[in-house]
């Protein structure tokens, strides 16, 4: 089979299209792509090359913006793929450094074009001018929502086209979320869990313990760490593709200690081969968050790993330096991120106290110029298989913990028993009509409300309430309170004599259940305490107290 026809095969098995927005190219000369268009340039060594997945290949990419290193990947057989995408436009070069004959000196030529595609913006990054916020490339602010799936690389596996996941991610897109928290690889439940025996009796939503899926060679049960498994990391490939598609960002925890994963001594050839393999190989999507292990220095990985501290500190540097794109790096494990600020982008913290907003509120205050993500908050609503239970699993409380969160100024994460861990019912809407349905549009009007508002202006006040919650945009002139369903109302009178004339300012109300918008109207204080005006949906729903129109006072 001659290098053409070879190609021509693999391309086939990809699709028509490649890979979903993977553009597959034949180590031609000149390419030309969109900004933030992930490209693979595809080449052919044919010379047979000892332990490829420990080898250096490079390829130097030139341009105004000065020289990128970009590692290649081996991807099986005589492949080497140098995978690239770009934020910035205009023409660049490269050439590709190796030992290995018939990659060495190889060069051509990249067009980046302006980005056609409307609701992209390009990776995630930090901004000097807001620390506290995630923004993408583009300037445009990012609300980070997330959404817990950790075995997603296991729902379509061994299917082509991606129907079930494409579905799943068609329903997170439509319903404002915008990040998935998902593993590379994990296996089994947590050491003390407890199956729930409903879940036994439907296989089709069980992904727990495949032994079929395996990023080395062999199984979990039998692992064989000489090299990895090729066809786990195409088909996550195509996984990864797909949520770029769908504009959704890929929290990516490399590693998971608190399930039952057979995983290579830390730091051996086999975890570093490991390691390097998946840094190398997705640094290139713009819709990637690194972190670097999830739940990364609780006592099972301390038992598993006595140096684990010391392991996640070469981890970062490791990431560091071989990712070119200085992709977002976070340690699913507060611990670590306080201890280690100055080494993660984000604080990752993961709180369930019963005092959630003043425990975040901590986490605000004690790191200013970061980014706080609470992917953990204790709310687990329930589905139709009781995976973990959590701190709360009604749909209401868990929204409330995540407006709690946002009310301290943090980002959020919402689970869903249905399709956290190793559970996936990846079509909860088309499940029989006694079967629970999952709140997402409770997210959605969420999403809608802050992307409004502007989140990013915003910062939480306290001294001002007692029975509410206050994000306050001094910049813009709007001040919101969260109101729990149980609360009539709360002073907010005291707040605005103090800080801004409010003679122009408007009031609304916001349902969080259903998304609906009261009237907006000039704001009138009936009372000279200002908190016995009627509020809409007491003990129906709770709500936000939105007024708009407020100049500060000089």
């Amino acid at each position: 089979m001659n290098r053409m026809t070879r190609f021509l095969v693999w391309a086939l098995l990809l699709g028509p299209l490649g890979f979903a927005q993977i553009k597959v190219w034949k180590a031609p000369g000149t390419i030309t792509s969109q900004q933030w268009q992930v490209n693979d340039l595809v080449y052919i060594a044919k010379q047979k090359v000892e332990k490829p997945f420990q080898q250096e290949v490079y390829a130097m990419v030139r341009s105004e913006e000065g020289e990128q290193k970009v590692p290649l990947f081996y991807n099986g057989g005589n492949e080497w793929v140098f995978r690239y995408s770009s934020s910035n436009t205009g023409k660049k070069s490269f050439v590709i450094q190796s030992d290995i004959k018939g990659l060495k000196g190889k060069k051509g030529a990249i067009n980046i074009t302006q980005n056609q595609k409307k609701d992209r913006h390009g990776g995630i990054v930090l901004s000097d001018d807001n620390k506290r916020h995630f923004f993408y490339e583009d300037g445009t602010h990012y609300f980070n929502l997330a959404f817990e799936c950790d075995w997603l690389y296991a729902l379509d596996y061994g299917n082509k086209d991606l129907p079930k996941t494409k579905h799943l991610l068609g329903l997170l897109n439509k319903n404002g979320f915008n990040q998935i928290v998902m593993n590379v690889y994990a296996y089994g439940l947590d050491f003390d869990w407890v199956r729930d025996k409903n879940l036994l009796k439907h296989p089709e939503h069980n992904y727990g313990e495949r032994e079929d899926i395996f990023p080395f060679l062999g199984s979990n049960s039998n692992p064989d760490y000489s090299a990895l498994n090729m066809g786990f990391f195409k088909h996550f490939d195509q996984v990864v593709a797909q949520m770029h598609e769908h504009e959704i960002i890929s929290h990516l925890m490399i590693y998971v200690w608190n399930k039952r994963v057979a995983w290579p001594e830390a730091r051996s050839e086999a975890d570093n081969m490991y390691y390097d393999h998946v840094i190398k190989r997705y640094q290139a999507f713009p819709n990637i968050v690194w972190d670097v292990s999830k739940e990364a220095t609780n006592k099972i990985a301390v038992a598993q790993n006595k140096n684990v501290v010391e392991h996640i500190l070469e981890r970062t540097k490791r990431t560091r330096e071989l990712d070119s794109y200085d992709r977002l790096l976070s340690v699913h494990a507060y611990s670590f991120c306080r201890k280690y600020k100055d080494e993660v982008d984000f604080i990752s913290t993961q709180d369930w106290k019963l005092s959630l907003h003043e425990s975040m509120l901590s986490a605000y205050k004690q790191f200013p110029d970061k980014p706080i993500f609470n992917i953990e908050h204790g709310g687990y609503e329930e589905s139709p298989y009781e995976i973990f239970p959590g701190g709360y699993s009604n749909a209401e409380a868990c929204l409330r913990r995540n407006y709690l969160c946002l009310f301290a100024g943090t980002y959020t994460t919402y689970y869903w028993q249905g399709t956290s861990w190793n559970a996936i019912i990846h079509n909860p809407f088309e499940q029989p009509d006694d079967v629970y349905k999952p709140k997402f549009e409770y997210f959605k009007y969420m999403r809608d409300l802050f992307k409004t508002v502007n989140f990013e202006n915003f910062e939480p006040v306290t001294k001002y309430n007692v029975r509410s919650y206050n994000l306050t945009n001094y910049k813009e002139g709007v001040v919101m309170q969260y109101i729990p369903k149980e609360v009539h109302s709360d002073d907010i009178k005291r707040q605005l004599d103090a800080e801004f004339d409010y003679s122009n300012a408007t009031r609304q109300w916001f349902n969080t259940l259903t998304g609906e918008f009261s009237k907006e109207e000039k704001l009138v204080f009936k009372h000279k305490y200002g908190f016995w005006d009627e509020r809409p949906w007491r003990h129906e729903a709770d709500v936000i107290f939105i007024i708009k129109n407020l100049k500060p006072k000089q």
